[in-house]
């Protein structure tokens, strides 16, 4: 039996990938509840009484939760924790040996599946490329992006990362305006993990949630930790893409308007101008028509109408 296997039989997690998660999950969790105003350090212990849990499904779902409980007493605590499980199982997912009595008691790994299960459930199941979905279409957006990139080859949520060039192949792909990508090296993974993790922060609005030395120091990262990490950029970079398409639809219709108005104002110059010759040729008009009434009055009276004989001169011859 393989130290994993025995882990897996002892209930527990790789101490390294528990590390990861524990980090990654909480920075994820703080990246939704800051919107409410709120952190947590310690995610085993600050999840126990239930209240911050159902308040990030709020944030993250948009919806609102049954009240909880304000005791203090332990069956207040898993009264609130059970009205967040019934609320993740409510939208189809199936909470598998995950009960409120081990996030009440602060059971770290079954407080990081529960997480894991949120993260899975709002921020990658409905990840759709290609016609693929959740983890697969992520990590197909990945490979579609970093395609043209020299020393990226995205085939895994573990080793694929681990030179921190495929997160800076997803910056750049997007963003080439945040760094140079032709300036790295797969040799000096260091310096691209945390390049692409400051500017990911600074930029992108989206936290460091993975340890640059964890990662190279580590022969196979945890692929939880790096697919909630790696979903971020999707999300981020989709919802830029979207909002410049929004912008774009509006400029569209902003030439439209602009188009419009254009032409109401050729409308309006043509309508006046219109008018104004109109208004100039109505007494010409007037006064031709009562001209041509008085010869037919005249005509009808029977007076002659005599025409207007050309002047002759007559000179006399002097004898």
């Amino acid at each position: 039996m393989d130290q994993e296997d025995e882990w897996e039989r002892e209930g527990l997690l790789d101490p390294a990938w528990e590390k990861q998660q524990k980090k990654t999950f909480t920075a994820w969790c703080n990246s939704h509840l800051r919107k409410a105003g709120t952190l947590i350090e310690s995610i085993e212990e600050e999840f126990r009484n239930g209240l911050k849990l159902m308040l990030l499904l709020e944030v993250i779902s948009g919806e609102t939760l049954p009240k909880p409980d304000r005791g203090k007493m332990r069956f207040h605590k898993i009264a609130n924790v059970n009205k967040a499980l019934d609320f993740i199982a409510s939208k189809g997912v199936k909470l598998v040996s995950i009960g409120a009595e081990e996030i009440v008691d602060g059971n770290l790994k079954m407080t990081l599946g529960m997480i894991w299960t949120i993260i899975l459930r709002f921020a990658i199941q409905d990840i759709s490329v290609e016609e693929m979905t959740a983890k697969e279409g992520l990590l197909l957006w990945c490979q579609r992006k970093t395609a043209p990139y020299k020393n990226v080859n995205v085939q895994n949520f573990h080793t694929s990362f681990k030179d921190g060039l495929a997160f800076c192949a997803l910056i750049h792909r997007h963003r080439p305006d945040l760094l140079d990508y032709s300036m790295l090296s797969k040799d000096d993974p260091l310096h691209n993990l945390n390049l692409a993790f400051d500017i990911a922060e600074k930029h992108l609005d989206i936290p460091r949630m993975l340890d640059p030395d964890d990662l190279v120091n580590t022969p196979k990262a945890d692929e939880r930790a790096i697919m909630t990490y790696v979903s971020c950029y999707y999300h981020a970079f989709q919802g830029a893409q979207q909002a410049e398409m929004a912008a774009n639809r509006i400029c569209k219709v902003l030439k439209v308007n602009q188009e419009n108005e254009r032409l109401m104002e050729e409308y309006e110059r043509l309508t006046s101008d219109l008018l104004e010759w109109i208004r100039r040729t109505i007494p010409w008009l007037q006064a031709r028509q009562q001209d041509h009434t008085r010869r037919l009055t005249e005509e009808a009276r029977g007076v002659p109408t005599i025409p207007t004989q050309p002047q002759t001169t007559t000179c006399r011859a002097e004898g």
